[in-house]
């Protein structure tokens, strides 16, 4: 299984809001991120359609979080980047292209599998990915 560069993306967006301390710009993460602007501007629109990120526009505009850290719960997160979590035909919207359907226990174990992987990711919050802010901000090179 493999999350898109989408989902990728929002999360850093995410972890990144979470330590600064003041609104940013999308130019600023995407230089350092090293990600293109444009693709991170679809991101964080995402977000903001998602509630999670707010923008402001004008001229002492950006970004910021919406919600406080402890709020935003990763799985909800992923669940909402994530167009597709079908690991394979039979769990799609169109099964009949497996011929083993309903023969097999191979559905219900993909089926189990997500919802484990999803169960691990609703228990943690953004608050829980950066419990060490000084960490991230240097690797970000916010220390000053």
């Amino acid at each position: 299984m493999r999350l898109t560069t989408h989902t990728d993306y929002g999360l850093r967006v995410l972890i990144s809001l979470a330590v600064i301390e003041r609104l940013t710009t999308i130019e600023e993460l995407a230089n350092r991120h090293g990600i293109s602007r444009n693709h991170l501007m679809k991101v964080v629109q995402a977000l903001v359609g998602f509630g999670v990120v707010k923008g402001i526009r004008g001229r002492r505009g950006g970004i910021a979080l919406a919600l406080p850290p402890e709020d935003i719960r990763i799985g909800r997160v992923v669940r909402m980047m994530e167009a597709d979590m079908d690991l394979v035909a039979c769990l799609g919207s169109q099964p009949a292209g497996c011929v083993f359907i309903g023969s097999c226990r191979l559905t219900r174990a993909f089926r189990g599998a997500i919802e484990a992987f999803f169960a691990e990711l609703d228990r943690l919050t953004l608050a829980d990915l950066v419990v060490d802010p000084s960490s991230i901000q240097n690797r970000l090179e916010l220390a000053s």
